[in-house]
């Protein structure tokens, strides 16, 4: 079974808009996007583009940064579920990230007044 990220996506973002007690026609409207289309978006039938998903953030009054976060947490989630219903066929030892030539991560971002030297 292939997780969609179209379908984590939308479900963070039902999620988030549900939290928010709002209905989709208010997000779609604050969006500027058609109630329709934001619908199969939350339902993942929908690819949202980088345009589209900053205006649904917007309209949540999210960053995009959290949303993604959010998606990604998922993904890795539904990974690990797979790899345990497939027997653990991915490799339980992963490339470390600097033998990849890519930088690890920080465990937060630097608030705004830290990088300021307040």
């Amino acid at each position: 079974m292939m997780v969609l990220l179209r379908h984590l996506l939308g479900d963070v973002l039902r999620r988030l808009r549900q939290r928010q007690g709002r209905t989709l026609r208010e997000v779609s409207a604050d969006a500027r996007v058609s109630l329709g289309y934001l619908s199969e978006v939350e339902r993942g039938q929908k690819e949202a583009s980088s345009e589209l998903l900053s205006s649904i953030c917007g309209a949540l009054g999210v960053p995009l940064s959290q949303v993604l976060r959010e998606v990604s947490d998922q993904l890795a989630l539904a990974e690990l579920q797979e790899a345990a219903l497939l027997g653990d066929a991915v490799t339980n030892d992963p490339v470390p990230a600097q033998d990849l030539g890519i930088e690890p991560v920080p465990d937060r971002v630097p608030q705004v007044a830290d990088m300021a030297g307040v």
